[in-house]
């Protein structure tokens, strides 16, 4: 029998099966985000329709966004790119409108007045595709209190241009997160394919620091849309997924190895925009965006943009008949991962066309933003770029969600009920993140762990009603919420919902 967890006063949300020990009645789901606006277009001349690997992270009162800056037009006659791959970098003060900060690092055609960062340079060239982050490890050196990953050549690599191990990722490091240097002469990972965003974090659970970036795995060809035959081909293909290492200095790294899905992955994996959540940092969330090649067929004419399409495919297939959209993931180790294989955004009904490949794409980072209404607690947002290699510009529109609110467990009004593992916990007051309809409620037991039976004075009949819909609602039972007693004894909870969501719970001080 495994020993009983031990939560402490930590946040625990159910995006995965880690408390559950059984459930009647409900519904695990995973929720949508809410579309919102267009917070940025990268219409200046140094930018264009292919910027993207947006990082976006809060910072002492303000926001940071990094990003990519490039154009790329497609003719008849071939992808042109007018410029080269710039590193930019914007703020703001709410997380919805957002201001270049004219740097004079970089001259542009004549000119320092624009917003590119000046990236380091190896003797094989510029590094560049970097995606940085605010190291929290307290250890950190004042030089070097932000970090990124910049995609640079293999000094090691023998053989043809653009192939695996030709590029490895370098690290860098930025007193202000404005101006870079690399930390070491040499690349760090070389196991991998890194021309898309490879990220990094310091995981102050584990006290290390972990990185997810981009590989290719060789796997059997299978599709669960084409009833197990790919591209017309049965045998062994490369698939696009994710690997991840660790490391004490960002300097030195494990052996990368890929991650394991525990309920299988149906789809290669492209980017993966994973970060511990700040909220419960025990817990990686990720929103990887999913490639499929469906081919050329009656179905995929009838999407959008055909004609673009078709000019696309001229450069290389896959251009024309790939489509991308964005799921969701968790994990408790930055390992194994609970992949749900329905679509988190989808590419949606809108005026804008998001049918294209890349479009879609989930960027780096989860930020608190204000509601709409006056009053409403804080939601979540996460940010999607539309409009990938089509015109002069591309957007970058904002999602919402409710704090936790990826997954909850969802009752009808016939009601169900969830019975948790046992555990340890600490604290004085139990809280819940809920939502509830004007006819629906949640309830909550105690149980003691073996004999599951109710612990006395916490029984359903004497937990108050629960009704509304809050980030933080604490539970009464009679007329206490003082359940400090049991701390450091191993119980369970049964939670009881009618017409309900269930998102996330803690015990407080």
């Amino acid at each position: 029998m495994n020993e009983p967890a031990n939560i402490g006063n930590r946040r625990e949300l159910f995006v995965d099966d880690y408390l559950v020990a059984r459930m009647h009645g409900l519904e695990r789901r995973l929720n949508h985000p809410t579309p919102q606006e267009v917070v940025f277009v990268s219409d200046r001349p140094w930018e264009g329709n292919a910027s993207g690997m947006y990082t976006i992270f809060q910072d002492e009162g303000k926001y940071r966004m990094y990003y990519r800056g490039l154009q790329m037009t497609v003719s008849k006659d071939g992808l042109d790119r007018p410029n080269p791959e710039f590193d930019c970098y914007a703020e703001s003060n709410d997380g919805i409108h957002w201001e270049r900060v004219e740097l004079g690092q970089v001259e542009f055609k004549g000119s320092t007045k624009n917003n590119i960062i000046r990236c380091p340079e190896d003797e094989l060239g510029r590094l560049s595709s970097f995606s940085p982050f605010k190291d929290l490890n307290p250890a950190a050196e004042p030089d070097a209190r932000y970090k990124s990953w910049a995609v640079g050549k293999n000094p090691d690599y023998v053989g043809p241009p653009k192939k695996p191990g030709s590029n490895a990722l370098h690290p860098l490091k930025s007193a202000d997160g404005l101006h870079w240097e690399r930390m070491s002469d040499r690349p760090a990972i070389t196991y991998g394919r890194f021309d898309t965003h490879n990220v990094a974090c310091w995981d102050a659970v584990r006290s290390e620091y972990r990185s997810f970036h981009r590989n290719w795995l060789e796997s059997e060809a299978y599709s669960p849309h084409e009833d197990g035959v790919l591209n017309g081909v049965r045998g062994t293909r490369s698939q696009r997924d994710i690997c991840t290492a660790t490391s004490q200095d960002m300097v030195s790294w494990s052996d990368s190895e890929f991650l394991h899905y525990t309920e299988g992955k149906p789809d290669e994996l492209y980017t993966n925009s994973i970060l511990p959540y700040f909220r419960a940092p025990h817990i990686y969330l990720g929103f990887p965006m999913r490639y499929i090649d469906r081919g050329w067929s009656d179905a995929m004419e009838d999407l959008p943009e055909l004609e673009h399409r078709r000019l696309r495919a001229n450069l290389s297939e896959r251009y024309g008949t790939a489509l991308t959209d964005a799921m969701f993931m968790s994990s408790r180790d930055g390992r194994s991962f609970k992949l749900w294989h329905e679509s988190f955004i989808r590419p949606g009904l809108r005026p804008e066309n998001n049918w294209t490949y890349a479009d879609n794409l989930p960027n780096l980072g989860i930020v608190t933003t204000k509601s709409h209404f006056a009053g409403a607690p804080d939601e979540l947002s996460i940010y999607t770029i539309e409009g990938y290699w089509r015109g002069e510009s591309l957007n970058l529109r904002r999602y919402t969600i409710r704090q936790d609110g990826f997954v909850s467990l969802q009752a009808p009004l016939a009601g169900g009920e969830v019975v948790t593992k046992p555990f340890f916990f600490s604290g004085r007051e139990l809280t819940l993140n809920f939502s509830a309809s004007a006819a629906g409620s949640v309830q909550v037991e105690i149980l003691w762990d073996e004999e599951e039976i109710a612990v006395e004075g916490f029984s359903l009949k004497d937990c108050r009603l629960i009704l509304g819909d809050d980030l933080d609602r604490t539970v009464v039972w009679k007329t206490s919420s003082d359940i400090s007693r049991l701390t450091g004894i191993p119980i369970r909870l049964r939670f009881v919902l009618k017409d309900a969501d269930l998102y996330s719970f803690q015990f407080q001080e």
